[in-house]
């Protein structure tokens, strides 16, 4: 079986264009819809609600019309820069894309490298993937999210499962699906202390 690092090693292409396409990944993630909706609305969204630039915060702050936005758009740029890069190049450099277009919604040069949590971005990065193992993850999500009516525990939940479902279906990306698990997880850390200390809240809708 071929490994991860022999798969990146046999692309055929420069350095130059993968870094290029590694940076425009992460320019990718950097485009925040909760920022631009927060200032459309006169607000910063990171100093509102829990902070977080992310779809849960909108949802509280804003509405649902501005979450299911911020959600989508979210979603989308991950499905996108890991499907053009695993058309072009192959799963293995798609990974190194989704991590750098994870990051790029988590720390976004362009907005003070303060961002969201990369629970949407990660979810498009898993569909784009590929499409069981993000629908697997999905449904994980969603029935931890029914089950506790927290965010935070359902993204985490399915966090963690994704480097156990890619261990099992496709071994040779266990790496990149644990290091994108990882930083998903440090990046939830203040939710960890607030569930230790029973203080996360959990979902309410604003009209």
């Amino acid at each position: 079986m071929t490994s991860f690092m022999e798969e990146l090693a046999a692309i055929d292409s420069s350095v130059v264009i993968l870094l290029f396409y590694i940076a425009a990944a992460y320019f990718a993630g950097s485009f925040s819809p909760s920022i631009m909706l927060g200032k459309l609305n006169g607000i910063d969204i990171r100093t509102k609600g829990s902070g977080n630039a992310g779809t849960t915060n909108v949802l509280r702050t804003l509405g649902k019309k501005a979450a299911a936005i911020t959600l989508a758009v979210d979603v989308c740029k991950g499905f996108a820069a890991v499907f053009l890069a695993k058309m072009l190049f192959g799963a293995a450099f798609a990974l190194l894309c989704g991590i750098a277009v994870i990051c790029g919604h988590i720390w976004p040069a362009v907005h003070g490298f303060r961002g969201g949590k990369g629970v949407a971005t990660g979810l498009g990065v898993l569909l784009a993937f590929n499409a069981v193992i993000g629908g697997l993850a999905l449904a994980v999500a969603a029935a931890v999210m029914l089950v506790t009516k927290r965010v935070s525990v359902g993204a985490l939940t399915a966090a963690a499962a994704f480097p156990a479902m890619v261990f099992w279906m496709e071994p040779v990306y266990f790496a990149p699906a644990l290091a994108i698990a990882v930083v998903v997880w440090i990046k939830h850390r203040q939710n960890l202390v607030r569930l230790v200390r029973g203080e996360e809240p959990k979902i309410r809708f604003k009209p």
